[in-house]
């Protein structure tokens, strides 16, 4: 049992407890933050898909410049095709073939040709 104590002595000081030794704090071990290996996992997902969109974009752009090309190619063939059809149909025609001769100096059976020298160029 502990002693009595009279309300006039000092009260007893209890031993000051043992001061802790210092000791360098080592960091915690890293420690695996998933936030962020998420975020970057999303990041390179989103990345690999844009780069297939990207991809597949240029190439249908390419495509539709080409067949640009090709139907401006294929109208001006066209064009071209219609011109030597109507001079096909020109060169058929009997009146052409003559006014043609006769622009070389050609002259039918039985006519005679005469060449007029001298005169002023107009």
């Amino acid at each position: 049992m502990p002693q009595a104590r009279s309300a006039t002595a000092a009260p007893r000081r209890r031993a000051a407890p043992p001061r802790p030794k210092r000791v360098t704090r080592r960091s915690p071990p890293a420690r695996v933050r998933w936030d962020r290996v998420g975020r970057v996992a999303l990041l390179l997902v989103l990345a690999a898909v844009a780069g297939l969109y990207v991809q597949h974009a240029l190439s249908y752009l390419a495509t539709r410049n080409q067949a640009r090309q090709q139907q401006a190619i294929v109208k001006r063939l066209e064009q071209e095709n219609a011109q030597l059809a109507q001079q096909q149909r020109s060169l058929t025609d009997p009146a052409t073939i003559q006014r043609l001769a006769r622009t070389l100096g050609m002259v039918r059976p039985g006519e005679r040709s005469y060449v007029v020298m001298g005169l002023p160029n107009r």
